[in-house]
């Protein structure tokens, strides 16, 4: 996730210094280094922790003496309170940030969530941060991050999964792969499209202007939800993610 928002950030006036023992690419105009010695004396208006949670208590407390005097962190590491990395980093000031994959390519959703010791230029560069691979959306406890995370930072892999056992429904139509794969993509991505188009309708008027009455429509949507399981399905998937992120936490 690093690496991807990376390829945005990267859009924006910062000097970004990245230190990665593994000495990954990184985006032209970004310094990589493989050890923290080599920035020794540097201090950082901004330090990402952009490790798996696990390895944080281990990696992050050398960076205190890294953060400038009005810095702050930038956490993208699920699962790790922002008041607990604070105590980390000697009561530094931290701001929490859950993205998803689609930053990748600038379309990505991140939830921002100021925690403590972080001022409004704090939080404003974060939400300005994160702006730059996608949409930001500021929440005002760590509770509702972890909501954040349950329907948008887990929810391109609930996409990929509809998607994918949507067109192996078409296969069963008999439609080759890459046919159906097609198809189904680019119904999906033009009816967000449509619903994302400036004073579109609601989601229930776009469906019923699709819906003709005893038509192919109404009898696919039938079997689809009729029932109500889909709606059920989608509300324990949500969760079942967001009981999993606070037991994280």
């Amino acid at each position: 996730m690093g690496s991807a928002l990376l390829s945005q950030w990267v859009k924006g006036p910062e000097a970004i210094t990245v230190v990665d023992p593994a000495g990954s690419d990184v985006p032209d105009g970004v310094t990589l280094v493989k050890d923290r010695a080599a920035i020794t004396g540097q201090s950082f208006d901004c330090i990402v922790a952009a490790v798996k949670p696990q390895l944080i208590d281990t990696v992050m407390a050398d960076y205190a003496e890294h953060l400038a005097p009005d810095g702050y962190v930038l956490s993208i590491a699920a699962g790790y309170s922002a008041t607990r990395l604070s105590q980390l980093i000697g009561d530094a000031p931290v701001v929490r940030t859950m993205p998803n994959l689609p930053a990748a390519i600038g379309r990505g959703v991140s939830g921002v969530c100021p925690g403590p010791h972080a001022t409004d230029a704090h939080r404003a560069h974060a939400e300005g941060f994160m702006g730059r691979a996608g949409t930001a959306v500021l929440v005002d406890s760590e509770e509702k991050l972890d909501r954040v995370t349950a329907v948008a930072g887990s929810g391109p892999g609930y996409v990929f999964e509809i998607a994918r056992a949507y067109a192996e429904a078409a296969m069963a139509q008999g439609f080759e792969e890459e046919e159906a794969r097609t198809m189904v993509l680019e119904t999906i991505g033009g009816a967000i499209a449509m619903a994302s188009a400036p004073g579109a309708d609601d989601l229930e008027t776009l469906r019923n202007s699709v819906t003709s009455k005893g038509g192919t429509t109404a009898a696919g949507l039938d079997a689809l939800n009729g029932d109500g399981g889909l709606s059920t399905r989608l509300h324990d998937t949500l969760q079942a993610a967001y009981e999993r992120a606070v037991e994280l936490r």
